[in-house]
């Protein structure tokens, strides 16, 4: 049986060095990311590749997301493994500066989205009583000099992924699917992390099922 793999998330080097993985696995994957709409943004740079059926999503509509989902269920015939990327954009910048289409924008392509998503993948892994749900962030403090604002909307969309990806962990032995999330703290070894990433995948057992696997110069091995 052909192993179904969709992708979804943010444009970044996480994703490509992952997608780049994926093709050296399947034949073909599914994969959706996120329109960066936010204001001057540039428009996603992710080149097309013959393995790779892409496919739309708007984050901020939960019916987009039972869209997906089915859109890619009928492309790869069944969704064996999600595996969805939160690297979301930094927006730096003073409170008073903030632009109100942006922090509109952040709540709802890169906070409500993944919730809309979750719930739709989680439905149809019940359904099918298998499958794996594969969460995936950066472990990395974010770098500020004296002179540059912080990062004010970027920072708390990764922090309600990885409080979404703690709850899912902390249930997921009480499920039908298979929960596992993936962090790195170590920016610029992207490839060497998707390459850990499927290790860990190809080799999971029912005791990874819960496990928050970290990547980096001092957890690669927890």
């Amino acid at each position: 049986m052909t192993r179904g793999i969709f992708i979804a998330g943010n444009e970044s080097a996480l994703s490509r060095a992952i997608e780049a993985e994926t093709t050296n696995r399947v034949e073909q994957f599914a994969a959706a990311y996120i329109p960066n709409r936010l204001a001057g943004a540039v428009k996603n740079s992710t080149s097309e590749t013959p393995k790779r059926l892409s496919l739309e999503w708007n984050p901020s509509s939960p019916i987009s997301a039972r869209t997906l989902v089915l859109a890619a269920e009928n492309r790869l015939e069944h969704i064996d493994e999600a595996i969805l990327i939160c690297s979301p954009p930094s927006v730096r910048c003073k409170a008073a500066d903030l632009s109100f289409s942006d922090v509109e924008i952040m709540l709802n392509d890169h906070i409500k989205g993944w919730f809309f998503l979750i719930k739709e993948l989680i439905s149809v892994f019940n359904n099918r009583r298998r499958g794996s749900l594969v969460l995936v962030y950066p472990d990395i403090p974010p770098i500020q000099s004296r002179d540059e604002a912080a990062d004010i909307l970027g920072q708390p969309a990764l922090a309600s992924f990885r409080t979404m990806t703690q709850s899912l962990l902390s249930s997921a032995q009480n499920e039908a699917y298979t929960t596992m999330a993936f962090s790195t703290s170590d920016a610029g070894n992207e490839t060497a992390f998707a390459s850990f990433l499927y290790k860990s995948l190809d080799e999971s057992s029912k005791r990874s099922n819960g496990k928050l696997h970290k990547f980096g110069k001092f957890n690669l091995f927890k």
